[in-house]
């Protein structure tokens, strides 16, 4: 039987989403979108072949509903679709910080709804999505949520008690990463290279980095240490680091993320 899948509140995540599920397979017809703006519906529309309806319509018509809007439109989004979303339909959220239990209390009763923390890399199919299920959702659900979201990147289950810090630690990593590239080519402009030339140094070595990370099977501190040679240039960086507390420095950003994952959570906006 075919599945009708819904992405609701079609931003950047949410196109990239569309995109890697039709590279995956999925038809251009059995895919819907809303959006808040018409003109961006026809834009989606024209681009992919997909549908654009309203989120009533959205609710009635397709067997899951995948809800991308920011944390602080759901509660008026849920509010729209209680009223046409059955029982059975599979509920996906994407807002941060949001537990599933928001979510069941406001649609009927048995609801299964799956709570995804995906990433920006989705916009180039190298996302780290999340997972974990509700009260009502089933490993059936959860294997189609790992379907829909590995078409842009890879799928984890967690336990959502795990979701706060799997936001800190992914949802909110890239910009991490993207933080420490800036640092780095500032520095190399310090160092006396031009910023375009500093730019391709470093990315490159983050690509060649994260690579063997992922391939080679070592452990982060053998890789460095294969780098650190005695009394070289790189311990006298590391010695660095340490002296200004780099490390705790990062340990005390991702507690800090967490914490405001969980504040999100809670309804606190400020």
């Amino acid at each position: 039987m075919t599945q009708k899948v819904a992405v609701l509140g079609t931003g950047k995540i949410g196109e990239a989403l569309l995109s890697g599920m039709i590279r995956a397979g999925w038809a251009p017809g059995d895919l819907l979108v809303t959006a808040r703006r018409p003109e961006r519906a026809e834009e989606l529309r024209t681009r992919y072949g997909v549908t654009p309806v309203t989120n009533a319509e959205a609710a009635k018509t397709a067997d899951t509903l995948i809800l991308t809007v920011k944390p602080q439109d759901m509660a008026a989004l849920l509010d729209e679709l209680a009223p046409h979303t059955p029982a059975d339909r599979l509920v996906i959220s994407g807002a941060a910080g949001i537990p599933t239990a928001f979510f069941e209390e406001r649609l009927a009763q048995g609801t299964p709804v799956v709570r995804v923390m995906t990433n920006t890399p989705a916009l180039v199919d190298e996302a780290m999505s999340v997972i974990s299920a509700g009260t009502h959702a089933t490993a059936d659900h959860l294997a189609h949520a790992e379907e829909i979201f590995g078409a842009v990147g890879k799928t984890l289950r967690v336990p959502e008690t795990q979701q706060d810090a799997c936001t800190a630690l992914s949802g909110s990593g890239p910009a991490y990463f993207f933080y420490l590239v800036e640092a780095m080519t500032d520095a190399g402009i310090l160092l006396g290279l031009p910023r375009d030339k500093a730019h391709d140094l470093i990315v490159q070595s983050a690509i060649g980095a994260a690579t063997m990370l992922r391939d080679s099977g070592e452990h982060p501190v053998r890789l460095r240490e294969n780098v650190t040679s005695p009394a070289g240039t790189t311990i006298s960086a590391i010695r660095e680091l340490e002296n200004h507390g780099v490390r705790a420095a990062l340990i005390a950003a991702l507690e800090a993320a967490r914490d405001r994952s969980r504040e999100l959570a809670s309804g606190k906006k400020d």
